[in-house]
């Protein structure tokens, strides 16, 4: 029995699905201790864009801590931090015309997700927020408030309050998604209808847990329409596919809408290194009072300079291009899978894509059987029948390719043994 079955809580989840110890890795792939390789198509949920010991960040992490520069600070003011701020003002804000402020706080994600829901609560004085069917925005009590998985929600032990759920963008429907969005509009006009506006209205536009459904552009512009009209703050949670996920910096740089605050965390570190934070308006902003929302770990230094290094990606179009790229290498090999009826659906936006398999216990039969042969995989969506292909942006052509075939043939050999 090893230490991990002897002494790890019963509440390990990734350790189960690849029961192996890892010791290595670099860019696109993980080395066990026995050895054996594995071609990495979950890059840690979205925080590894830059791959496995990206050596720019390395090089630039290792100069920093031999020359003795402080690893942390709270949110005292450091050389790191004001040279991560800037090149994050010039590189992403500035050539999108956004005033946002930034925000640190303790660098999980749903961290950030709970500050966004508490300023928008105080700056509005309104509790109830908006939150959408299939969306995942975290475990603690408020964020777990917003994620529409029961299984996740039933561990909270008390009520999850203050949060509603309306229906996501449905891709197969737009008809109906949009005309639910105008019945919104108006029971909120309705002032006898009982239900008033919300303090936000908190989505992703790729549902990447849930399963990963991509939402419109027609649909999302229609819904910042909604919040506007309203005074409810739109928070775009941008936690794991933004920072070139999608072939673009933020996954709605291609919608024409501005979210008044988004919330980031995941690639935003660069190296696997603990960050999250939000943008947040000015308008908006002006409504924290000095230390309303704190943590120990606000904007780790090293996090910092990896995440400089990572925002060095967008000085130009090269890798955007490339992850394009990659993206159609990825579709011309798994929409076959579709058209032979092995898979229900191929859907996602830039290098994030959901194989439908239709079930998850499908899907799980294909998880297991790509790790047994070296491809590390994960599965999403209602009941767990999604496959995510997740990569990081910098994995190497012939890697992708190996990972691919891994994954069509391990399709093809479960539903061939299921038929």
């Amino acid at each position: 029995m090893t230490i991990f079955e002897q002494r790890e809580s019963n509440i390990r989840a990734y350790a189960r699905t690849y029961p192996t110890v890892f010791v290595t890795a670099k860019n696109s792939r993980q080395i066990d201790e026995n050895g054996k390789e594995y071609i990495d198509f979950f890059a840690g949920a979205g925080v590894l864009n830059f791959g496995h010991n990206n050596p720019h960040m390395k090089e630039a992490m290792i100069d920093y801590m031999q020359k003795d520069g402080v690893l942390h600070s709270l949110d005292m003011q450091t050389q790191a931090k004001a040279k991560f701020m800037q090149k994050f003002t010039d590189v992403i804000l500035v050539p999108r015309n956004m005033p946002h402020r930034m925000q640190f706080m303790g660098p999980t994600g749903t961290n950030a997700v709970e500050a966004a829901m508490k300023l928008a609560r105080n700056a509005t004085g309104r509790h109830n927020i908006v939150a959408f069917s299939q969306g995942f925005h975290g475990m603690t009590l408020g964020a777990l408030a917003a994620t529409a998985n029961e299984y996740f929600r039933q561990a909270s032990g008390v009520p999850l309050l203050h949060v509603s759920h309306e229906l996501f963008d449905q891709e197969h429907d737009q008809e109906s998604s949009l005309a639910a969005l105008d019945a919104l509009a108006s029971q909120y006009r309705d002032a006898s209808s009982g239900i008033k506006p919300p303090a936000a209205f908190m989505v992703e536009t790729i549902q990447a847990e849930g399963g990963v459904n991509v939402a419109s552009k027609e649909w999302m512009q229609k819904l910042e329409k909604l919040a506007k009209e309203f005074g409810s703050v739109l928070i775009v949670d941008d936690i794991q596919v933004g920072c070139g996920r999608t072939g673009s910096y933020f996954s709605f740089d291609d919608m024409g809408i501005n979210p008044d605050i988004i919330t980031l965390a995941k690639g935003i570190g660069g190296a696997g290194t603990p960050m999250a934070m939000n943008l947040v308006h000015p308008d908006l902003d002006k409504h924290w009072s000095p230390g309303e929302h704190t943590g120990t770990f606000r904007g780790q230094n090293l996090s910092f300079v990896a995440g400089e290094v990572a925002l060095s990606y967008f000085d130009d179009d090269k890798l955007m291009n490339e992850v394009m790229e990659k993206v159609k290498t990825v579709r011309d090999a798994l929409e076959p899978l579709v058209s032979e009826n092995c898979a229900k659906e191929l859907r996602g936006k830039g290098l994030i894509l959901g194989l439908d398999m239709g079930s998850g216990e499908v899907a799980a039969k294909v998880v297991q059987r790509c790790f047994h042969n070296g491809l590390m995989l994960g599965a999403c969506g209602s009941g767990g029948r999604v496959l995510k292909v997740i990569p990081p942006l910098t994995i190497p052509e012939a890697d992708l390719a190996e990972g691919l075939d891994i994954l069509k043939d391990a399709v093809r050999f479960v539903m061939e043994e299921a038929a």
